[in-house]
């Protein structure tokens, strides 16, 4: 079997996320005694297309192209699954990201393959056989999904594998597929990116608020608590539906899933949907002066208090132990 991964960018750079799954798909092609080859399409260094060989990539596909510049969709997984076919790659590794989960059903219409998204772990491989655990019911669990088809696809959720060193001499190779105006037809003219230091999808800590805060002008205390923290911070779909916080805040079934280390809710319910899209998150506290929030019943830490007089304390805490540490 051989290995493809593609690998994502944000104007023209790799997010860690992008180095998480070049760690996984490493790890993949370790237990099947094969190299690693990357795919990159878009405008990117010839330095960071490089660094994708500090975690294992032995071959980078370069493609670049005007036509190629934002992300269409079908241009992108034709080009790719151009790519797999021409490498002779039978297993296909990407991020389960916000074009990653695009992607992958369209590539997998187009290889023939099965698909295990939401990967959280590495298969356990048998024979031809792929065994992958993911997240299943928006998180509520987890599934072991069987890829017994020649063409296998996994798409691994963010924060789920560690990033992980694994030095390889990464030759980069200009690759020219064919690109059909078909593709083409739908145009991106625009692409709004959350203003945070650090995007939500990859973000290890997130500190979220909803209306508890009572409005806009609260929102101070909540960026003073993510910026001590070094968090991304995020928010309900109210908020962003009243226009209190943009919409590329907005965290839940429809909206980013985020699975940080650490998710902090302050002035949230804890509504079903909101739950779907941080149930991935690997510690969560609660901060609700109302004890009987659905949000404690997943918490793995709640306060009950209000939160404009729990979270100021909580910065100065936070501020402390830095300052001492």
């Amino acid at each position: 079997m051989s290995v493809l991964v593609y690998v994502e960018n944000a104007e023209g750079k790799f997010k860690k996320s992008t180095f998480e799954v070049v760690s996984y798909a490493k790890a993949v092609s370790g237990l099947l005694n094969t190299d690693l080859t990357a795919i990159s399409i878009g405008d990117v260094s010839q330095d960071e297309l490089s660094a994708l060989g500090k975690y294992g990539a032995s071959k980078v596909l370069n493609v670049t192209s005007d036509k190629l510049k934002t992300f269409v969709i079908q241009a992108y997984a034709s080009v790719i699954s151009e790519a797999a076919k021409n490498e002779g790659s039978d297993v296909l590794i990407l991020a389960n990201s916000f074009s990653g989960k695009g992607l992958a059903p369209r590539l997998a219409v187009k290889l023939q393959a099965g698909l295990a998204d939401s990967a959280v772990e590495l298969p356990t491989i048998e024979n031809n056989s792929f065994s992958v655990k993911k997240t299943a019911f928006s998180g509520k669990a987890f599934a072991h999904v069987e890829l017994n088809s020649k063409n296998k696809i996994v798409a691994l959720n963010p924060n789920s594998y560690p990033l992980t060193e694994n030095l390889a001499d990464a030759k980069i190779e200009d690759f020219k597929p064919e690109i059909k105006e078909s593709d083409l037809r739908i145009t991106v003219t625009d692409v709004i990116r959350a203003t945070d230091k650090i995007a939500l999808p990859d973000a290890e800590l997130v500190v979220s608020a909803g209306r508890g805060l009572k409005g806009p002008e609260n929102w101070s205390m909540v960026e003073e608590l993510a910026e001590a923290l070094g968090a991304a911070t995020a928010c309900s779909k109210p908020v962003s539906d009243a226009g209190w916080r943009p919409h590329e805040e907005h965290v839940g079934q429809t909206g980013i899933a985020v699975s940080p280390n650490l998710y902090i809710a302050i002035g949230i319910s804890g509504a079903i949907q909101h739950l779907a899209g941080v149930s991935s998150s690997k510690t969560i506290v609660v901060i609700n002066k109302d004890p009987e929030a659905p949000f404690f019943k997943v918490a793995d830490y709640g306060i009950v208090g209000d939160a404009f007089e729990v979270v100021p304390k909580l910065t100065e805490a936070v501020k402390a132990y830095k300052s001492h540490s």
